[in-house]
């Protein structure tokens, strides 16, 4: 099937994560001391950046006019909805700033190489971090899907204050409203 608007999605056409407690134990976590790729082309360390930090990850992010992964990716739940999610964070990105967030990243699973098209695709002010190798993912444990035998990040958004994380949004449906969702928190927790 080849991928409709990547933008606009009827949600109630899709299926809704379910809380299923796999991010139950993140809340209090020290991020450990790993490298990842970012579209910026630097390598990132969450724990050793100062101040609040916001990460929004996603399973995967498509490519308009291009294959789906599998026929059926719009009713995997939690599946669909990259592209939205990761919009919404590029046009709240000033007032998430604003709001406290000293940082904030996208990250995935995909290739570097892969999320630098995307992120100059979709005009992003922020970078997106790649966890190919699922280093990251396996320390915290952070909740996965397996998908045409690929390991992904199921969709979720942190708060890191000095590498602890001290939020978890999980899980996140509909995708679009998530960085609105974030925003709301921040304002509502700032920190002195």
């Amino acid at each position: 099937m080849t991928q409709k608007n990547l933008l606009h999605v009827d949600w109630s056409t899709i299926p809704a994560p379910i809380d299923d407690g796999a991010a139950d134990h993140l809340v209090g976590m020290t991020v450990p001391s790993i490298g990842l790729r970012a579209t910026d082309d630097t390598l990132v360390d969450l724990s050793a950046l100062p101040g609040r930090t916001v990460v929004f990850a996603y399973p995967r992010t498509g490519e308009p006019g291009k294959v789906s992964l599998v026929e059926d990716w719009d009713m995997i739940p939690g599946a669909r909805g990259c592209t939205p999610q990761t919009c919404s964070f590029r046009d709240l990105f000033g007032e998430l700033k604003a709001a406290g967030a000293a940082h904030v990243f996208g990250l995935s699973t995909q290739s570097n190489a892969y999320q630098t098209e995307m992120a100059s695709r979709l005009h992003l002010p922020f970078p997106v971090l790649s966890d190919e190798t699922l280093e990251l993912t396996h320390a915290l444990r952070l909740p996965t899907m397996e998908i045409a035998g690929l390991t992904m990040i199921k969709r979720l958004a942190l708060i890191v204050d000095d590498a602890r994380i001290t939020h978890v949004f999980y899980p996140v449906f509909p995708p679009d409203r998530n960085a609105g969702d974030v925003l709301a928190w921040l304002k509502d927790n700032r920190v002195a």
